[in-house]
């Protein structure tokens, strides 16, 4: 399971055992020779490379393949290969910026005026500004606040107590049980480097993908149901859902990349323009969890990420795709723009009634907040909101005896992944709170999970074999 400790607050969440408990186990069956033994090994890529000291004959993928004369005698074996994530993606061992010792997570949480708020924020950020050798002049704010940043002070006062008296209750019972280490002179400190196939274009290829030939939907499959077949083409994959309904992950090639497919999974890799293959798809969800690339001017200024306008975002057809009483839930950005549009635009244009904000709170491997929790500029947690379709009265009252009630605030604290935008998983939270063997959907998608259907225009991005590890062959 990926909660560590479960207590009135909320949840200390391991995210990087969700992943490696998602079973990224490979089952290949062949035959070989009796007697045959294997060399497995893992090259520089992480993929595995196998060699025979049976010389004599060369292997296909069904098995040996004799030379003139030869009588071999096989026996049939199922070669395992175990996936683990790469756990320097999670090696937080220090905060971004360092907290006053004043302002420690340890030192209890002092009841602060806004006024007190933003002197902390203003030391904050005089510190960071010394440490990267700018100068004072340059970094010192003005003492004007825009609305915005009031609006955010605000918000942040509100929830403050909170989230620290509850991180702080999360935090101890993760040292008391060894999850958590307070020496952090102890703990290493690894370069994180990200595999340079980062770039591989998925989302270039989701926009190629509009130049296709037009497919005829009554000739062509809802579902693509993955074999032992690696390799699919583009337009299949990008025409309708891809299932890996087994018990075992699956290795799906594209563009030359490899990408783990856990099992009992599904996806769609498309961007918003080609959402019918969804739609056309047998089910309804139960949960749905939207995670938005919002607007905002550093994406603008980076060009890095593609981001969608509030009015875009409001065209996703989640009526469509929810199901009565449906829980949706949806990341929000520390902007309070955002939120608002989410509580007073967004929910109501789906018909959904908002429930609770959660807040997801990022920590250090010492329990640490990443970033000081006054912090003007950044913030050590991100925003949930939670809430509930809202149908009619017939399907309402069919439902009901399914609908939790859900709590109006908890926390999720966990050690971040490094990679940027890869959140947390709801799986284990959300089980408290919704029925066995539902339907969950997870839109804005970048990595897939069991027992979920996925969709996103970067819907395999961390899933590419090279973020992974080859643990061991059997």
């Amino acid at each position: 399971m990926s909660v560590v400790h479960r207590l009135t607050a909320g949840w200390l969440v391991d995210h990087l055992s969700f992943i490696n408990q998602c079973g990224y186990e490979i089952c290949d069956s062949f035959a070989y020779p009796r007697g045959v033994t294997l060399d497995t090994s893992v090259t520089s890529t992480g993929y595995c490379h196998t060699t025979s000291t049976f010389a004599a004959t060369s292997f296909s993928r069904d098995g040996p393949i004799p030379g003139p004369g030869d009588a071999i005698e096989t026996e049939g074996r199922t070669a395992k290969t175990r996936y683990m994530f790469r756990e320097e993606f999670f090696d937080v061992s220090k905060p971004h910026i360092a907290a006053a010792p004043e302002e420690q997570l340890w030192q209890g949480c002092p009841e602060v005026s806004l006024t007190e708020i933003k002197a902390s924020s203003n030391r904050e950020e005089h510190r960071e500004g010394t440490k990267s050798g700018i100068r004072d002049s340059k970094r010192k704010r003005k003492c004007v606040f825009n609305q915005g940043e009031l609006d955010a002070l605000e918000y942040h006062s509100k929830f403050r107590k909170l989230i620290w008296e509850g991180t702080l209750h999360l935090v101890q019972e993760g040292l008391k049980s060894g999850f958590l280490h307070r020496a952090t002179a102890e703990l290493s400190c690894r370069k994180n480097v990200v595999p340079g196939h980062v770039g591989c274009g998925l989302a270039e290829l989701c926009e190629m993908a509009k130049q296709f030939p037009a497919v005829n939907e009554s000739d062509h499959q809802a579902v693509h149901v993955l074999d032992d077949e690696t390799s699919i083409p583009e337009q299949d994959l990008l025409s309708c859902v891809t299932e890996n309904s087994s018990n075992s992950a699956k290795i799906v090639v594209l563009m030359g990349q490899k990408y783990l497919v856990p099992p009992k999974s599904s996806f769609l890799l498309s961007d918003i323009s080609c959402l019918q293959p969804l739609l056309n798809y047998k089910k309804k969800y139960d949960v749905i969890v939207i995670d938005p690339p919002w607007e905002n001017k550093s994406v603008k200024r980076s060009n890095r990420y593609s981001h969608l306008s509030s009015w875009q975002i409001k065209q996703i057809p989640v009526p469509a795709l929810a199901a009565p009483n449906c829980l949706v839930v949806t990341w929000v950005t520390n902007r309070q723009k955002h939120l608002r549009f989410v509580k007073d635009e967004l929910y109501p244009y789906w018909s959904v009634k908002t429930l609770a904000e959660w807040h997801w709170v990022k920590i250090t491997r010492a329990g640490e907040f990443v970033l000081p929790l006054d912090s003007l500029h950044k913030k050590p947690y991100e925003v949930l909101v939670l809430g509930r379709v809202q149908g009619g009265v017939k399907e309402a009252l069919r439902k009901s005896e399914d609908v939790l009630p859900i709590p109006e605030h908890k926390l999720i604290v966990s050690i971040p992944c490094s990679l940027h935008s890869h959140k947390p998983p709801l799986t284990g939270v959300l089980a408290d709170f919704i029925k066995p063997d539902v339907e969950c959907l997870e839109l804005f998608a970048r990595n897939l999970q069991p027992g979920w259907t996925s969709w996103g225009n970067e819907v395999l991005k961390f899933q590419h074999i090279d973020y992974f590890t080859l643990l061991q062959n059997e």
